[in-house]
């Protein structure tokens, strides 16, 4: 009977922040995961995670325009909120946040990020803007949602680290990490995914395979700069892709290493229009 009237239970859809502010009132132990919509595996993992460690979850939908820095790029961003909603509802998630830029973005509110020198690597590097626009939206979102824990996926974990720092110090919102999510043939779930055919899907499993194997082959030596930028250049002949970087860094400060203990290999790379970041 319990199991039955559980499943019974309304998600309630919160359009502004009015009815944010209604819905979340004196609840404690909020659990928050913020996306950008066109849910997958990936989103589902850190949905679950929070419910089960959380009193309520709220989960918000924003396709922030701010980290785009490619007009194109954020008018082919994948949206399906019909499907979300359902995927949601399924989930059992108390809330879901659907705000409107307005209000996410008042005039009156302006935030100003700068990141530090030795932050502008990798993303921050050949995308100007990106993670400005992702910890100002992070702050923004904190602010009003208020909750206790963010779930973050590993697979972007450059921005993941960049919004820990910021969030954790201005806020008393704890980031909670996820693992990354793959699919069968080893791809890392995105919802970039969805914008690469079938051929395309399947050179980028290939790649992340490749990668899997260089990784595990990888031990201390000398040579690990020169085995990486090797690597790099058989890719791009192998699977004729455009790479913006694929370096050996730490996997706490980002630093460049040449030592494989606790260090993780980054990629950022374009199949056709489409860009695509992984770690392993």
């Amino acid at each position: 009977m319990f199991y039955l009237l559980k499943c019974f239970i309304q998600m309630k859809i919160l359009l502004n922040n009015i009815d944010l502010n209604e819905a979340l009132f004196d609840i404690s132990n909020i659990g928050f995961v913020p996306t950008m919509g066109s849910l997958h595996n990936g989103h589902i993992s850190l949905i679950k995670k929070s419910l089960k460690l959380s009193n309520k979850t709220i989960v918000s939908i924003f396709v922030n325009p701010k980290q785009f820095n490619n007009k194109e790029d954020f008018k082919k961003y994948p949206r399906n909120i019909k499907k979300d909603l359902k995927i949601l509802k399924k989930l059992q998630v108390d809330f879901v946040y659907l705000p409107k830029i307005k209000d996410i973005y008042k005039a009156k509110n302006r935030i100003k990020i700068k990141l530090n020198k030795h932050d502008k690597i990798m993303c921050a590097k050949y995308r100007k803007g990106h993670f400005e626009g992702v910890i100002e939206i992070m702050t923004r979102l904190t602010k009003i949602v208020n909750p206790s824990k963010i779930f973050m996926g590993e697979k972007d974990l450059q921005q993941l680290l960049l919004v820990k720092r910021f969030v954790e110090k201005n806020f008393n919102s704890k980031i909670i990490s996820c693992k990354t999510i793959r699919d069968k043939n080893k791809l890392a779930l995105s919802s970039r995914n969805t914008l690469l055919k079938k051929d395309d899907l399947s050179k980028a499993s290939k790649i992340a395979k490749n990668l899997l194997i260089f990784k595990k082959k990888l031990s201390n030596n000398k040579n690990l700069k020169d085995l990486i930028f090797m690597k790099k250049n058989e890719l791009k002949k192998k699977y004729d892709i455009k790479i913006d970087y694929l370096e050996l860094r730490d996997a706490k400060k980002l630093r460049l290493t040449n030592k494989i203990k606790n260090a993780k290999i980054f990629i950022a790379y374009y199949i056709k229009k489409v860009r695509l970041i992984d770690n392993f």
